[in-house]
């Protein structure tokens, strides 16, 4: 007997899942080539910037969404939405784009929205800066609160069309020098903090990319994914979409009721 899909499966709720452990994929996917059950076209589409739209930096290697396909079941379809450079402020333009046979929706944003803010932050990529620790952290409440306002109004766009929806932390990166390292995650810190309470505001799951790519061969550079860490991204997302509970690990946030977004 072949594989059920879980499609119609709802990716809400208060779950931050941190899928650093799997069972092979592929297993699954073998079961379910041959099952003449599977009536229906799913379609997985992955919003955002560089963390899925990664082919510039895989060296010749599969990028993200290639990696999704080759994990989907048969009858899955996957497409890529997501541009290298983007911020909060593209997203709508992405969704604009939206094939209409869209089933689920993958969003990963903010990787960027952190680097134009950096130099606020005492930070640069090629250094530290010399701030003073009051005016820092009067830049840290500005620039969190800045993209809180951006980040919630990008989740509600991607609500909108009432499919599934997931999002993504943004990593840590890999940067050579280990004091520069500790000063870059706990900057990152400040706008993950703002995913995951939007997240758990809106419902949704989040896939926690801090979690997978923890490796230094999961990069191609300090800031952008490598082929290897790719294929953990994109199996973070296939276990999402499939509903696949064995093949991620994580915890639940219990919160107050849901807050509905705000109509426009």
């Amino acid at each position: 007997m072949g594989a059920r899909l879980k499609h119609n499966r709802p990716l809400g709720g208060w779950s931050v899942f941190d899928p650093s452990t799997y069972q092979a994929l592929e297993p699954c996917r073998a079961r379910q080539r041959n099952d003449v059950r599977i009536a229906s076209m799913p379609h997985l589409v992955l919003l955002g910037d560089s963390i899925f739209d990664n082919a510039q930096y895989t060296s010749g290697g599969p990028d993200v969404v290639s990696q999704v396909r080759s994990l989907l079941p048969l009858g899955w379809g996957a497409s890529l939405l997501a541009v290298d450079g983007s911020t909060t402020l593209n997203i709508p333009d992405q969704m604009q784009h939206l094939p209409k046979d869209c089933t689920h929706v993958v969003l990963s944003v903010g990787g960027n929205n952190a680097l134009t803010e950096a130099s606020r932050l005492g930070i640069s990529l090629f250094g530290m800066t010399a701030e003073p620790p009051s005016k820092s952290l009067d830049s840290l409440a500005d620039i969190s609160n800045t993209f809180e306002s951006q980040y919630r109004s990008t989740v509600d766009v991607c609500l909108r069309p009432g499919l599934p929806l997931g999002v993504c932390t943004i990593y840590d990166g890999c940067f050579p020098d280990k004091s520069y390292q500790r000063i870059a995650s706990l900057a990152l810190a400040i706008f993950n903090d703002v995913i995951i309470r939007v997240a758990i505001e809106r419902g949704v799951p989040v896939i926690d990319l801090r979690s997978i790519c923890t490796a230094p061969t999961d990069y191609a550079n300090p800031i952008e994914p490598s082929s290897i860490g790719g294929e953990k991204i994109a199996k973070a997302i296939v276990a999402l979409v499939m509903g696949r509970d064995d093949q991620m690990s994580g915890t639940r946030i219990l919160s107050a009721p849901r807050v509905p977004p705000t109509p426009d």
